[in-house]
């Protein structure tokens, strides 16, 4: 069975009914992106998908990388596709035309890359993060680094990727042990070793350009001390030639569960002691760069993962349609056993409905943060701007780790609804499943995530972003109260929106106390019933939209419907049950800090 991407009718809505991404066109930057063009794009990123990249997604897969002589080589399919990405220039969709973007808004971008990641996502991570390695060099580099780096990245001549992670040095950043000794001629020196590297290394670029984090020689420990460098692969000259090896050294591939198509190294750097970089930044400013490249990156892994959950539920769909097993319950009653196609078993509905609500209420989250950032790199009011900024450093963490959890039970019920067959290699849903795990995992664990949310993000400003986000809810909350059909889901998410703040208000005050301890043990269940609330509150926005078009609609009423019953299952089904988690998230009993070393 072929895999089967994203699907289009409802990323057309989304994108135009309930975001009007198209009204961005009325900003200068976006002149060029009405309907009609974006349309256009959305069409030619669906046919790549559809036609060259999902047909070689289990080859890539299953040859996986290889590591062979010191080099590492990707599968044949893999190089053929990152030169139609090439061709296509659709690895800087949403950058400026100056360096070879093609300066997309971010909404746009992202709904083009969900067909591409959809149909495979492990060659849709070297786009990425040569994609983020680029962008950062773009907004922080030196006049000279932009010029002999970023158009070469964005346009996939070269690509990039992110060297935080360490073998003693993972979600604890600050231990790292790799270090910068500075050059008389400015440069720098680089000695340490870097592991679980996203595309590393590989035989598919001329050269691979890798910001790497690193101690200047005295700096203080800790985060505080980490700055952040530029190294090549392969020295660059001034005129863009390529020079000599810069001793970066791959001195193995992991062996995974996912993703087997991306090439995940160790890194050696210096290991002959010629290995140079150049300081993007500021010394000792290396965090504070690396997290505006995490946080694009954090946004990515929940697109990523909406990808892999709306392949995996196309697939469901179309199988539950058509795989004849069982009698109808109904028909069995009257004696009638002959068999029908599975769609009509009531348990096989209900995992369908899960899958629907959750993937298209996750994308919808995803898309809103990635349409709140366009909205306010155009806004020229500084309230809104820092208005609408609070909102999506509040949501990263929701379209991170949140996302990536919903995406994965998503993934995993294509399993379940399959059967046997959904736990068999020939069948698409095992691939899924397994390439969306990693996405819980990195660019900071989802505990890490739930962790950011409840001590950073909630008390931000003094919780004004988590107040306006309540507001928002409250607003959909009360149109969608003009329809008969959606009283009483807005009764249930109105109730539940009042329990979130008393919840929000009983976790934080938690967390500043001598329970400190007890509050971060429920920091995960707390930032599961906030997505829960979320996606419950985008579910119902594309209810209302969907109930004011119904009656005049001349096609489409089928989806709007679908819209309207989707919303009113999950408001109904799911939300009670985050009531529950709310309520122990209250009484916050500590039975889990309690415990002893020994008794676990």
């Amino acid at each position: 069975m072929a895999q089967l991407i994203s699907d289009k009718k409802d990323i057309d809505f989304l994108l135009h009914e309930i975001l009007e991404a198209s009204l961005l066109a009325e900003h200068e930057e976006f002149k060029e992106f009405n309907k009609k063009t974006m349309d256009l794009i959305l069409k030619e990123a669906r046919n790549l998908a559809l036609k060259e990249i999902a047909p070689v997604n289990k080859e890539c897969d299953e040859k996986a990388c290889i590591f062979e002589k010191g080099e590492v080589l990707i599968p044949e399919e893999m190089k053929k596709i990152w030169e139609l990405f090439r061709e296509g220039q659709w690895v800087a969709m949403t950058e400026k035309p100056r360096w070879g973007g093609q300066g997309m808004p971010k909404a746009l971008g992202a709904a083009a890359t969900e067909y591409l990641t959809s149909a495979n996502t492990a060659m849709f991570m070297y786009v990425a993060l040569t994609h983020g390695a680029a962008n950062l060099i773009e907004k922080f580099g030196t006049d000279e680094q932009k010029n002999l780096y970023v158009e070469n990245m964005y346009t996939g001549k070269w690509t990039g990727t992110m060297l935080l992670t360490e073998p003693e040095a993972g979600s604890d950043v600050g231990a790292l042990k790799t270090k910068a000794v500075k050059n008389p001629d400015g440069t720098y020196s680089i000695t340490g070793e870097k592991i679980f590297i996203s595309g590393g290394d590989h035989d598919m670029a001329e050269n691979i350009i890798h910001p790497v984090l690193a101690r200047i020689e005295g700096a203080p420990e800790g985060t505080k001390g980490i700055s952040l460098f530029l190294v090549p692969k392969i020295r660059v000259n001034p005129d863009k030639s390529l020079d000599k090896p810069n001793d970066v050294v791959c001195t193995g591939i992991e062996h995974k569960m996912g993703i087997k198509g991306n090439c995940t190294c160790s890194l050696s750097l210096g290991s002959k002691g010629e290995c140079t970089g150049t300081l993007l930044g500021e010394e000792n400013k290396g965090m504070k760069l690396m997290f505006n490249m995490m946080n694009e990156a954090r946004l990515f892994c929940g697109l990523q993962s909406v990808g892999l959950a709306g392949a995996s539920y196309a697939n469901a769909l179309d199988y539950a349609k058509k795989r004849v097993q069982g009698a109808d319950i109904e028909n069995m009653i009257k004696g009638d056993m002959s068999g029908v196609p599975i769609i009509n078993h009531p348990d096989v509905r209900r995992m369908l409905s899960l899958m629907k609500a959750n993937s298209e209420g996750i994308r919808s989250i995803v898309y809103y943060v990635y349409h709140l950032t366009d909205l306010a790199e155009q806004s020229k009011n500084q309230e809104e701007k820092e208005k609408l900024e609070g909102l999506v450093e509040l949501l990263i963490p929701i379209a991170k780790g949140y996302v990536t959890d919903k995406a994965f039970e998503v993934c995993s019920h294509g399993v379940q609804v399959f059967g046997g067959y959904g736990f068999i290699e020939e069948y698409p849903q095992a691939q899924n499943l397994r390439d969306c795990r990693i996405t819980q995992i990195y660019e900071g664990t989802n505990g890490i995530q739930a962790m950011d949310l409840l001590g950073r993000k909630l008390g931000m400003k003094k919780g004004k972003p988590l107040m306006d986000l309540m507001g928002l809810v409250m607003e959909t909350i009360n149109k969608a109260k003009e329809f008969e059909s959606l009283k009483e889901s807005c009764l249930i998410l109105e109730n539940s929106l009042n329990k979130l703040g008393e919840t929000a208000m009983s976790i934080g005050k938690a967390a500043m106390s001598k329970n400190v301890k007890t509050a971060f043990a429920f920091a995960h269940p707390f930032m599961e019933a906030f997505g829960d609330i979320v996606n419950a509150w985008m579910l119902l926005k594309r209810a209302v939209v969907s109930s004011e078009k119904i009656e005049s609609a001349k096609k489409n009423k089928d989806f709007y419907t679908g819209q309207i019953n989707s919303a009113n299952f999950y408001i109904s089904s799911v939300i009670p049950v985050t009531n529950g988690k709310m309520e122990s998230i209250r009484k916050m009993k500590n039975h889990c800090i309690e415990m002893s070393d020994s008794q676990f």
